[in-house]
């Protein structure tokens, strides 16, 4: 398989690390090398998280250049317009939730909020793929990782990884009770 680059961001409190643990598990239980690096800065407080995902046979580096991630995940609709404007190539995918988390410039009107529809047509000029997640109701806001990866499932966004090697990777991840109400989500999204 040649080189497939994936660029998670969002910010500190949302799953990203979980995630990009199902993500890279799933990729490793379909066979196909991989490499990762996870950012983390103030996530606690409730800053930007970057996870870059490299899979393929000729990957040396976990570390995507600029404008050149296939598939870009946000969780956040002010941060997947980051990440789309440094990471997402020409003719990639984009897939996010419209979920805003005001970051504190726009909470203090120094600047303004950015929306779904702005982040489509981000993706339009640049010929890229904007899947926005309808999410309805979800028994708990963190899960909508679980609804990003479902995603990601049912559109067969990753090359030779398919829904049995991400349910093996939240299996090895999670357990008991945990495991069922995330797998209930991510059954939902990915059906």
């Amino acid at each position: 398989m040649k080189s497939f680059n994936i660029y998670i961001i969002g910010v500190g409190g949302q799953g990203i690390g979980l995630l990009s643990q199902a993500l890279l598990r799933g990729i490793d239980h379909a066979g196909i090398p991989a490499l990762a690096v996870d950012t983390h800065g103030l996530a606690q407080r409730g800053g930007i998280v970057v996870s870059q995902i490299r899979c393929g046979d000729r990957v040396h580096s976990p570390l995507i250049m600029s404008h050149s991630a296939d598939l870009v995940l946000g969780m956040e609709v002010h941060e997947v317009a980051r990440g789309a404007s440094l990471a997402l190539k020409k003719g990639g995918t984009l897939v996010f939730p419209d979920v805003s988390w005001q970051p504190l410039p726009v909470r203090l009107g120094r600047s303004p909020e950015i929306t779904a529809e702005e982040v489509i047509q981000a993706c339009t000029v640049l010929g890229a793929v904007s899947i926005k997640l309808e999410l309805g109701t979800l028994p708990d806001a963190r899960m909508q990782n679980m609804a990003l990866l479902g995603s990601v499932s049912k559109n067969a966004l990753i090359p030779g990884v398919s829904k049995q090697h991400y349910e093996a990777a939240l299996d090895d991840l999670l357990s008991g009770d945990l495991l069922k109400k995330n797998r209930a989500v991510f059954d939902g999204f990915a059906a």
